[in-house]
C-alpha cells in the first residue's frame, strides 16, 4: 500500500498576485513564492528594463501574459513588448485589451488583433465603468482589479455571461483587502477605489491544484498521503478538491495529532458509483479527477469546461485522445462538457501518453501507472511550469521511473515509464 509524505509546491495563483501587488506598491513581501516556470518568467519580466522598448518572453504562461499586459498598460513610462511561445500566441486576449483600451491604454497587437505579441506604452488609466465577458478567463478580471488602486477614478467592473473560475476573483479581492486596498464584490460587479497597497503580502500557502494529483494517486492506490502546509480554509478555489475527493473515495483529515498543519489523505471504500460535477469554478481540477475516475471505473459527467479549450492545450480534446489509448471512450456533447459512461475499447499495445505540452495532462496520468505498469508519458519536463518536483516526489512515493527510449518493452515489466 502506498504511504508517503509530499511537500507540495507553493501556490502559483497566490504567488503571481502577490508579485503584481508588490510591483505596484514597490515593496517586497516576506517569504518565498512558488518556484516554477510561470513565476520565474513573471519575476524576470517585472525586473526588466520596461522603458527600453525591449521584448519580454513569457513562454507558455497565460497568467504572466494577462497580468503583465494590464500591469504594464497601467504603469506610466513603460514601453515594452510581451511575446511567448506559439501556443501562447493562440490564447485569446481581446477581451482584456478592449477593456484596457476603453480606459485609455495604449496597446498595439503586432500580429493578429486580440492576440500576443503586444506592444504596450504605459500610462495612468482612467478607471470608470466597464463591462467584461468573464466567461473566458477570471484572470482578465483579476488583472484589472489589481491595477484598480492606481487608476484616476473608481473602477467598476460589471461581469457578463457565466463567470469562469469565480473563486479566483474572490481570492484576488481578499488578497487586495489584506494589503489595504478598497475593493468590494457586489453581485456581478466589482468595485475598486483609487488608493494604495499599504501593507505587505502574507505568506504564500501550499498549492491545492498540485494536491489534486495526490488525491488521484490516493484514490487509485488505496493509500495514504500526507500533505504538509495545505490549508483547510484556503483562499484557493481548488480547495474544492477536498469535496470532490470524497466522490473518488478519498477522505481528508486536518486534525491528525501526529501531523499537525497538514492534510492527511486516506482511501475509503465509499466511492460514488457516478460523478456529476459543475467545474465552472475549478476547471484545472478536471484532468486529475477524470483520469482517476476512468482508472477506477467510475462514470462521470462534467460541465463548465468551456475555458479548458484555451489552456496550454485543448484539455477536453486531449483527455478524449489520451484516455482512448487506455481504452476509455470519452464524449463531449458540446463545448462545455465531458462525459464517460463506462464504454471501453480494446487496447492491445502499451499506452504512450502525449502530454500535449500541458503540465496538468502529464501529472494527471501518473496515477494510471498503479493499474498499468510500464505506461509511457512523453515530455515530462512540462511539469516545470507549475510543479518541478513532481517526478521526484512520485519516485519518493515508491514509483519507479526511467527514461523511455522508444524501444518495445515487455508489458509485464513492473515500471512506470517516463
Amino acid at each position: 500500500m502506498l504511504e508517503t509524505q509530499v511537500q507540495l509546491p507553493l501556490s502559483k495563483s497566490e504567488s503571481a498576485r502577490r508579485m503584481i501587488m508588490d510591483a505596484v506598491s514597490h515593496t517586497v513581501s516576506p517569504g518565498p513564492v512558488a518556484d516554477c516556470d510561470d513565476i520565474r518568467v513573471l519575476a524576470d519580466a517585472l525586473a526588466a528594463n520596461t522603458a527600453s522598448g525591449a521584448t519580454v518572453d513569457v513562454g507558455a504562461s497565460g497568467t504572466a501574459l494577462r497580468f503583465l499586459t494590464t500591469y504594464f498598460a497601467a504603469t506610466p513610462g513603460t514601453d515594452i513588448t510581451i511575446d511567448g511561445c506559439e501556443r501562447l500566441r493562440q490564447r485569446p486576449l481581446s477581451i482584456l485589451i478592449d477593456a484596457l483600451r476603453a480606459m485609455g491604454a495604449d496597446i498595439e497587437c503586432l500580429g493578429s488583433e486580440g492576440f500576443a505579441p503586444v506592444r504596450i506604452r504605459g500610462r495612468q488609466l482612467a478607471g470608470g465603468d466597464i463591462e467584461i465577458d468573464a466567461s473566458v478567463s477570471s484572470q482578465f478580471v483579476s488583472a484589472l482589479m489589481m491595477m484598480g488602486p492606481t487608476m484616476a477614478a473608481p473602477l467598476n467592473i460589471t461581469l457578463t455571461n457565466n463567470i469562469a473560475s469565480a473563486p479566483y476573483i474572490r481570492m484576488t479581492a481578499l488578497m487586495m483587502e489584506a494589503r489595504g486596498a478598497d475593493v468590494e464584490i457586489a453581485g456581478q460587479t466589482v468595485h475598486v477605489r483609487p488608493g494604495a497597497y499599504t501593507l505587505p503580502g502574507g505568506p504564500v500557502t501550499a498549492d491545492w491544484s498540485a494536491a489534486s494529483y495526490w488525491y488521484a494517486i490516493t484514490a487509485v492506490s488505496a493509500g495514504w498521503v500526507t500533505l504538509p502546509g495545505l490549508e483547510e480554509n484556503s483562499l484557493q478555489g481548488d480547495s474544492a478538491m477536498r469535496r470532490y475527493g470524497e466522490q473518488l473515495g478519498v477522505n481528508t483529515d486536518f486534525d491528525d495529532e501526529d501531523t499537525p498543519d497538514a492534510a492527511v489523505l486516506s482511501a475509503s471504500p465509499e466511492q460514488y458509483s457516478r460523478i456529476t460535477l459543475d467545474m465552472t469554478g475549478t476547471p484545472d481540477l478536471v484532468p486529475a479527477i477524470a483520469v482517476a475516475a476512468c482508472t477506477l471505473g467510475i462514470p462521470f459527467h462534467f460541465t463548465g469546461l468551456a475555458t479548458l479549450h484555451d489552456k496550454e492545450c485543448d484539455r477536453v480534446a486531449a483527455l478524449q485522445q489520451e484516455m482512448l489509448r487506455l481504452g476509455c471512450i470519452l464524449e463531449a456533447e458540446d463545448r462545455d462538457s465531458l462525459a464517460w459512461d463506462g464504454r471501453r475499447a480494446v487496447v492491445i499495445t502499451r499506452p504512450v501518453i502525449d502530454t500535449h505540452g500541458d503540465h496538468r495532462m502529464a501529472m494527471a496520468f501518473a496515477c494510471v501507472a498503479i493499474f498499468v505498469p510500464g505506461i509511457v508519458i512523453r515530455d515530462i519536463e512540462v511539469v516545470d511550469k507549475s510543479y518541478p518536483g513532481f517526478w521526484r516526489d512520485l519516485t519518493a512515493a515508491g514509483f519507479t521511473l526511467h527514461e523511455w527510449t522508444g524501444e518495445p518493452q515487455q508489458p509485464a515489466e513492473e515500471e512506470a515509464q517516463t
